[in-house]
């Protein structure tokens, strides 16, 4: 995965994602950070299954999120992702929320390959 690499979806915000207050609760920005993860992945033809089968697990190691304006129930937002850097071992994203061009919350997350023991292993030629 090429460092850069980036990719752009729509998230329509459901009822259920929402607090009391109509807002987008603060823990589903990280579900959307994972769908935004696995789409770009399978926009270069990958899966995280397929990985996975042939030993490739990709742990969360790092995450987090600034929340700058609330998102609310049946809101139309575009989430960004971008691969900021690629080592050995790691990825690490960024992720913009917006909507209508508006930044309401940016994040990232760092993922490190292991094996099916827990031990630390190169990433897939597939993701450098």
């Amino acid at each position: 995965m090429a460092e850069q690499d980036s990719d752009e979806i729509a998230i329509r915000v459901r009822y259920a994602e929402t607090d009391r207050m109509g807002l987008l609760h603060h823990a589903n920005y990280f579900v959307y950070f994972e769908q935004g993860r696995t789409e770009l992945l399978r926009k270069r033809g990958l899966t995280y299954r397929d990985m996975e089968d042939a030993g490739h697990l990709l742990v969360i190691v790092d995450l987090g999120c600034k929340y700058k304006k609330p998102a609310y129930y049946d809101d139309l937002l575009t989430l960004r992702t971008t691969v900021e850097r690629v080592t050995l071992v790691k990825i690490v994203h960024k992720f913009e929320v917006f909507r209508d061009g508006v930044l309401l919350a940016e994040g990232h997350s760092t993922l490190a390959c292991v094996d099916r023991e827990g031990r630390p292993q190169a990433l897939p030629d597939t993701l450098k």
